[in-house]
């Protein structure tokens, strides 16, 4: 029932009431990473920012927060969530075919910033760093990235870290965004004989990509102790702290800041997050365990 003082337009749902949408597709990435192309029913879909998250249930298994992996765009169209298999929620999304239901709450969170009014000034260095799955919410980002540097407005600067080759996702579109201008460099923890690109952690890139940190701006996702220290060597590189946008996962489950089960410090990660500016609090914050 609405109230007065419900903000919600009428008829709109409920943020904990799930939709119901349908897998229209699906792209297996890795052994154990899965995209799927969701489609909304008769309500339609609401519009999304850049690294903006969804609530996905699997029917009869649970739900879980999926950060969207496209890019917002004009006419709708299906929405890419990239699932890793690593629970049993995930393993029943990422096993679902063609034509079955998933409930979609969302979207929710702060975005990377870069469809805000304004956004940077031109000229800007866009460097973005991930590792593994942590590429999929910048996905989307990138793409739009990769059209600011063929209008001249940008430059773009990929820096991607994984265990093994493969274990990289996304392959195809890393080599679609060199062909485009963007530099694009990978790493690998360990590699088979053949492997010629780096070996080591991703932060082994940082100091080798051309970008000037006078004018960068730097998008990172991936696991938060590889966050901390991607950080530190950007700053180490001379990257403004507050110039670092770095993107959390903590335990999500409302996705509307109501349970309080993702808080860290003063910040509901699904609510002031995920996307956080790098910084001294947000720094600190980083070295607090997830329970």
């Amino acid at each position: 029932m609405q109230t007065r003082a419900d903000p919600r337009p009428p008829g709109a749902p409920h943020p904990l009431t799930p939709s119901l949408w349908r897998v229209v597709g699906r792209q297996r990435e890795t052994a154990d990473v899965t995209t799927l192309l969701l489609a909304p029913g008769r309500d339609g879909g609401a519009p999304f920012r850049h690294g903006q998250f969804n609530m996905l249930t699997a029917f009869g298994v649970g739900e879980v927060a999926i950060s969207i992996s496209s890019a917002p765009g004009p006419g709708g169209g299906p929405l890419e969530h990239t699932v890793r298999d690593v629970g049993m929620v995930t393993h029943a999304l990422c096993e679902l075919p063609v034509g079955a239901p998933v409930g979609v709450r969302g979207p929710f969170g702060q975005g990377w910033g870069l469809d805000q009014a304004g956004g940077e000034e031109a000229g800007t260095d866009y460097v973005v760093v991930a590792g593994g799955i942590g590429l999929a919410p910048l996905r989307g980002a990138v793409r739009d990235l990769v059209a600011r540097q063929r209008r001249g407005d940008a430059r773009l600067f990929v820096l991607v870290g994984a265990r093994s080759p493969d274990q990289i996702v996304f392959g195809q579109d890393m080599a679609r965004w060199r062909d485009a201008g963007a530099y694009v460099d990978v790493s690998v923890d360990v590699a088979p004989p053949g492997w010629q690109g780096t070996v080591g952690v991703v932060t082994a890139l940082i100091p080798a990509a051309p970008f000037d940190p006078a004018r960068a701006v730097a998008l990172v996702c991936g696991p938060e102790i590889m966050m901390r220290f991607v950080a530190g060597a950007l700053v180490d590189r001379g990257v403004d702290p507050g110039r670092i946008r770095i993107s959390l996962e903590r335990n999500m489950q409302c996705g509307c800041g109501l349970c309080g089960h993702c808080q860290l410090g003063p910040i509901l990660v699904c609510r002031d997050g995920p996307v956080v500016r790098y910084g001294a609090v947000v720094g600190e914050l980083l070295r607090e365990r997830q329970r």
